[in-house]
């Protein structure tokens, strides 16, 4: 019998609905209602990680235990794993937005979340429990 100690998908539904309709609806109301400066542009950016991060949570719960690990998947590693998640689309953002952004970057960006990622996983994989 596989027994798997992470948490369920619906653990974290209530905390990806508050996170999802506070940040797309702030990053509405900064687009609507504000001049692109300084400050509404950081809100932007911060807002944006929020809605990402709700909207990738419930995925991230779904894959951890669709796809069990050892050691298990820990509330701090799904959180985690959003939030890469949504710094690589802010990343993305604010690179498109200097028009910098190509192909090859989001390719070399996204493996490099990745790997930190994966090193974090062997790193908690490799700690010591008596």
């Amino acid at each position: 019998m596989n027994q798997n100690n992470t948490p369920s998908v619906g653990f974290y539904i209530p905390a990806a609905i508050i996170l999802s309709i506070g940040g797309w609806g702030g990053l509405l109301a900064v687009i609507y209602y504000t001049l692109p400066t300084l400050g509404p542009r950081w809100l932007f950016f911060f807002l944006l990680v929020l809605g990402v991060s709700g909207l990738v949570l419930p995925i991230s719960a779904y894959l951890n235990r669709r796809f069990p690990s050892k050691p298990p998947a820990t509330v701090f590693t799904v959180i985690r794993e959003a939030l890469l998640v949504a710094f690589f689309a802010a990343a993305l953002i604010w690179l498109q937005i200097g028009r910098v952004l190509t192909p090859a970057l989001v390719i070399l960006f996204g493996l490099s979340i990745g790997g930190v990622e994966l090193l974090i996983r062997l790193r908690e994989r490799s700690r010591w429990n008596p």
